[in-house]
């Protein structure tokens, strides 16, 4: 039987595909902590055969002391749920911006694989509250003698962060980076990510291992361009996307769009600033006004546009859509109606959400476009589109797409390529050992090649 030797990593998610993230930092025989616990999604499989039908804690959770979580995506936190019913009752780490959001994102995973009784959400939600336990970015945190944590700004959403942890006695330790996941350079809002002084080990996401992003200002002109072309076929332009992140910085490109262009005509008859911007998500608008409150974690040039009297996230185009019975009208009038909008609306992957009833009711007309702005991953409705299907199946309906599909890989969170290898060269110690993980295998593969080399 092998010894092990400590600190060891287990790795419970996103092992060979992007979602799941869920990883195992073992200090010795009796204690541990867990780094992230995501939710499957797509076709993606955990090593134990957990997946998005069977979300069940299929691990050994008895030695974990603690979970830290690098940033409140649903792929990163949404088994949290499962996690408490198998029993974990420690302590949950996370940077101050992610416990305002974390409660919002598993108060929607509860209701939806749990309960929708207002009483015992409440009580989930106080549960999670109580757990909380927010960290300073750049802060050592003891996690127990001989482990420690510190936070550092990911440029991923608002909050997010990658983890150094430092195992053993402080002059005999071994470091241990976890990447979650990286921000892009010169996104909005948020500054990019810089490189850790250094590590022994570096577990390193590879979502966009085999490829690059188009600049900021390139993405922003193709944005406009395909908006404007969009608009002309006086339909709806409907662009999935996150709820949290994703969403936040297409509001802010596009007040800016606006902000430009003014009179100036986006269609026939109809200039930018009377462009309708909806944003028909309650969980998007709920992450976007906790965006607008935490405006000291943004970085100078969106806080200067705010403090010059604009607002990214709250502009006057912005129409937000809450109820359910508002939302059936709006997918109506927009089918039916020869009027130009924009619609943001979850989830981003097409999975789920109220931007499959815009699909299931616009796929067919050409005058409709679809922008995705995201990683879609394997199996997901957003990857047939992506990849050029003539038809889908929606709630059991067979839908034409008719139409146009366009991808702006631009506008992903996740740093490319390029932004892995600088955030590994950027090192001023380099690891000894790097294991990639969150990514799909041709994506992992190449990335590992690069590192070879």
């Amino acid at each position: 039987m092998r010894t092990p030797q400590y600190p060891e990593i287990l790795h419970h998610g996103a092992v060979t595909g992007t979602t799941g993230s869920c990883h195992e930092l073992v200090a010795d025989h009796q204690r541990s902590i867990l780094i992230d616990c995501g939710l499957f999604q797509g076709r993606d499989i955990g090593p134990y055969g957990a997946s998005a039908d069977n979300l069940q804690i299929d691990f050994d959770i008895s030695r974990v002391q603690a979970l830290v979580v690098t940033h409140v995506h649903i792929d990163h936190v949404g088994r949290i749920p499962w996690l408490l019913a198998a029993g974990f009752d420690g302590p949950i780490y996370c940077s101050e911006p992610s416990a305002k959001l974390l409660p919002i994102v598993l108060e929607d995973a509860f209701r939806l694989s749990f309960s929708r009784q207002p009483k015992s959400v409440e009580r989930y939600i106080r549960l999670i509250e109580s757990r909380l336990r927010p960290v300073p970015y750049n802060q050592w945190q003891e996690i127990f003698s001989g482990l420690q944590v510190r936070l550092q700004r990911a440029g991923h959403i608002l909050g997010s962060a990658y983890v150094e942890c430092r195992s053993g006695l402080t002059t005999n330790s071994t470091t241990v980076v976890f990447s979650g996941d990286l921000g892009a350079p010169h996104a909005p809002i948020l500054p990019a990510p810089r490189s850790p002084h250094g590590c022994d080990i570096l577990v390193i996401e590879s979502t966009y291992g085999d490829k690059n992003h188009e600049n900021r200002k390139t993405r922003r002109q193709r944005l406009e361009a395909t908006l404007r072309k969009a608009l002309q076929d006086q339909g709806t332009v409907l662009i999935p996307a996150f709820s949290i992140g994703r969403t936040q910085e297409l509001l802010f490109e596009l007040e800016d769009i606006i902000y430009r262009n003014a009179s100036k005509q986006a269609a026939d008859g109809l200039p930018w600033n009377q462009l309708p911007i909806i944003l028909d998500s309650p969980l998007a608008s709920r992450f976007t006004e906790v965006y607008r409150k935490l405006t000291p974690f943004w970085e100078a040039e969106a806080l200067q546009k705010v403090l010059s009297g604009r607002n990214p996230l709250q502009f006057d185009q912005l129409l937000t859509v809450d109820s359910n019975a508002a939302h059936q009208k709006m997918v109506r009038h927009l089918a039916d109606s020869a009027r130009p909008a924009v619609v943001i609306s979850a989830s981003g992957m097409c999975t789920g959400g109220r931007i499959v009833n815009y699909l299931k009711a616009m796929l067919d007309d050409p005058r409709h476009n679809v922008l995705l702005v995201g990683y879609q991953a394997a199996g997901t409705l957003g990857r047939q589109l992506q990849h050029g299907a003539r038809t889908v199946d929606i709630d059991g309906d067979s839908i034409a797409v008719r139409a146009p599909i366009e991808t702006m890989s631009g506008y992903s969170a996740h740093a490319d390529q390029a932004g892995l290898l600088r955030f590994i060269k950027g090192m001023k110690k380099q690891p000894k050992e790097i294991r990639v993980v969150h990514g799909d295998p041709k994506a992992q593969q190449t990335l590992r090649e690069l590192l070879q080399h």
